[in-house]
């Protein structure tokens, strides 16, 4: 089963949310329609467009990664989104 750490923005690409998931497609469509929830952070912030991710073997390795991405600077986590979507295009997650 693969595992992915992703990277979500708003439409105005300011806001930046990292997150690790086993079904990447379903857990985008639950921060979308995270309405009970007015606390998230996702919500609050419109965090519903994915942008970067990778996959892993590994739930482990998944988590570890985002542990690792959620540490950096803003200006490092657009470094790593520019080496595999330069233009920041919303991307369609892997099903």
């Amino acid at each position: 089963m693969p595992y992915y750490t992703y990277i979500l923005t708003n439409k105005n690409k300011t806001v930046l949310y990292t997150g690790v998931s086993n079904n990447l497609k379903r857990r985008l469509e639950e921060h979308i329609s995270n309405a009970e929830n007015k606390f998230a952070f996702t919500y609050r912030y419109n965090c519903h467009y994915l942008i970067y991710y990778e996959q892993f073997t590994s739930i482990k390795a998944a988590i570890a990664r985002e542990k690792q991405i959620k540490g950096w600077r803003r200006s490092k986590k657009e470094e790593l989104i520019n080496t595999q979507n330069p233009q920041w295009h919303f991307l369609t997650p892997p099903t």
